[in-house]
């Protein structure tokens, strides 16, 4: 059966991630996942909280990145957290992006990614015969000092790219594609995956009023669209509007930079409209071979109402 996941954008007080991740795991949902985007808080505070009020639901980052946070860094938040969950955690890892605004290069990120989850599993597993790696080492005798809940939390990487899909496809539990509506594109990666799962996330506003919730979501999509539209093949966007739609960003002006998302493009980029209408977009990507849907901020006009339209009217048409 097809899993359901809701992604937060780690901006919010620790009381109300409680609350929204209560709610969440009152209704069918079977993943929280909290962004890790830059400048944004460490999506650690969030999802700490997150497994203090909740008992199901698999808890993780959306996702790490191994070019700004070493991965004994990341193997200590995470075993942090999937002690803190009583073994609900997940690894998520990525390339990321934007990482140049702070003067992060960030090459060859198939190695990156590859060592990156080898030194993380190894400490986990509490090996202690070092690693050389090209990118990452690990001393002898190099370990955590604390005991861990499990050695090797289920692994996710996020990717838009064949290479780095062919390196992950039965390394990782699952593939994410992040920023994506399109069901060709989930056919292709799907196509491209042999053992791994494959996970399909995106900007999702879903309201009883249709129109308001299209609108708010072609503001959230005009943030990140002239990023992925370039990572998606089949899809042509003029690139003089993703030029002007940036340079709008760039100024503050995000809702006149939504203002120009159509709405064919806003469908291919983001879940938005009523209940129904999410629906039928999110059954198009599974029925294109996505294993598990993530829902992602802002949810809704806002953070409650959407949460409890996509648990109460959005998922139960999923479930049938």
């Amino acid at each position: 059966m097809t899993k359901i996941g809701l992604a937060f954008q780690s901006d919010k007080s620790p009381q109300t991630y409680a609350q929204l991740a209560q709610a969440a795991e009152s209704y069918d949902i079977d993943v929280l996942s909290v962004f890790s985007d830059l400048m944004f808080q460490p999506p650690i505070l969030a999802l700490l909280e997150m497994a203090r009020v909740t008992d199901r639901v698999r808890l993780g980052a959306a996702c790490w990145n191994p070019y700004s946070l070493h991965p004994y860094e990341i193997a200590g938040q995470l075993a942090a957290l999937d002690l803190a969950s009583n073994g609900r955690a997940y690894l998520g890892l990525a390339r990321g992006s934007w990482l140049g605004d702070v003067g992060i290069e960030q090459p060859r990120p198939i190695s990156h990614l590859r060592e990156a989850v080898e030194v993380i599993y190894r400490l986990m597993e509490g090996k202690t015969d070092g690693y050389h790696g090209e990118i990452f080492q690990l001393a002898p005798d190099v370990r955590l000092r604390y005991a861990v809940r499990r050695p090797r939390p289920p692994l996710l990487i996020g990717t838009w790219g064949e290479r780095t899909a062919a390196f992950a496809d039965g390394l990782a539990d699952e593939v994410k594609i992040g920023g994506t509506t399109n069901p060709a594109v989930v056919a292709r990666m799907r196509k491209r995956l042999k053992s791994s799962a494959l996970v399909v996330g995106a900007v999702t506003v879903v309201d009883t009023d249709g129109a308001a919730a299209r609108a708010r979501a072609k503001t959230e999509v005009a943030t990140y669209l002239p990023v992925v539209a370039e990572l998606d093949s089949t899809v042509q966007v003029p690139v003089d509007l993703l030029v002007r739609m940036q340079a709008l960003v760039t100024a503050g002006e995000s809702e006149a930079a939504g203002a120009l998302v159509p709405d064919e493009l806003l469908d291919l980029f983001a879940f938005a409209g009523t209940p129904a209408e999410v629906a039928a977009r999110a059954r198009a990507v599974i029925d294109a071979g996505a294993a598990r849907v993530e829902f992602g901020t802002p949810h809704g006009l806002s953070d409650e109402r959407g949460v409890h339209l996509l648990g109460a009217e959005v998922v139960p048409r999923l479930r049938r």
